[in-house]
């Protein structure tokens, strides 16, 4: 159920609400009937609000939930980047399986450890501790942005390891610094990190989220 209300939280995020049951299931790996039957049981247990045909939308309730798995979720990530040498590739599915069984004491004492952080290693800010809601994203799809603007990368999807290790070996992580060299008519764009020139496939660009570098200095 947490997996659940972290997605739809994620989703109405990035989307808006309602976040339909195909998304969901897309999202999360698994067929649109199983995505539709445990919607049901978090509707009766008020946690989302269900419209038939239309999609879910998370209730007060059923946020905050989501906000105390997603701040477990990326303390842990933060915690086996910083103190266990993790990659940022490796860190998504480790936390996944750990985020559901720490206790209020442990996150305390790891986001302790950590200085309080605000956002991962992929750059997604971290709920805090009175879980209040997040600041409402004011970033940009890098696949979105045109040519000769420069940029800073804000976050990157952790997704896809793969994505992340091509990412990595080329320096674009949050806080780097693009200029959009080229946006070509097949899916891909160039980009320039430190001078060298990057073909980054629309896909891949997809899932980095920046600010122009004028709002980032700002």
């Amino acid at each position: 159920m947490e997996d659940y209300l972290k997605a739809v939280y994620v989703l109405q995020r990035e989307r808006g609400p309602p976040v339909r049951t195909s998304d969901l299931a897309e999202y999360l790996g698994v067929t649109p009937p199983t995505v539709t039957s445990m919607l049901e049981k978090l509707a009766e247990r008020g946690l989302v609000h269900r419209e038939k045909y239309k999609g879910v939308e998370l209730t007060e309730e059923g946020e905050t939930v989501a906000l105390e798995v997603l701040r477990h979720h990326r303390l842990l990530e933060s915690y086996l980047a910083e103190h266990l040498d993790y990659g940022w590739n490796e860190v998504h599915d480790e936390a996944d399986a750990l985020e559901h069984h720490i206790s209020e004491e442990f996150e305390r004492r790891v986001a302790t450890a950590l200085g309080e952080p605000s956002v991962d290693p992929h750059g997604d800010p971290i709920p805090t501790e009175d879980l209040a809601p997040l600041e409402e994203d004011d970033t940009e799809s890098l696949a979105d942005v045109g040519e000769g603007e420069a940029v800073v990368v804000a976050r990157v999807s952790d997704r896809d390891d793969e994505h992340l290790r091509y990412l990595a070996a080329r320096g674009i992580e949050p806080g780097a610094r693009l200029a959009v060299e080229s946006v070509a008519p097949i899916d891909m764009l160039t980009v320039r990190v430190d001078g060298e020139a990057v073909h980054l496939p629309t896909s891949i660009a997809a899932t980095i989220r920046v600010r122009s570098e004028t709002e980032a200095t700002a």
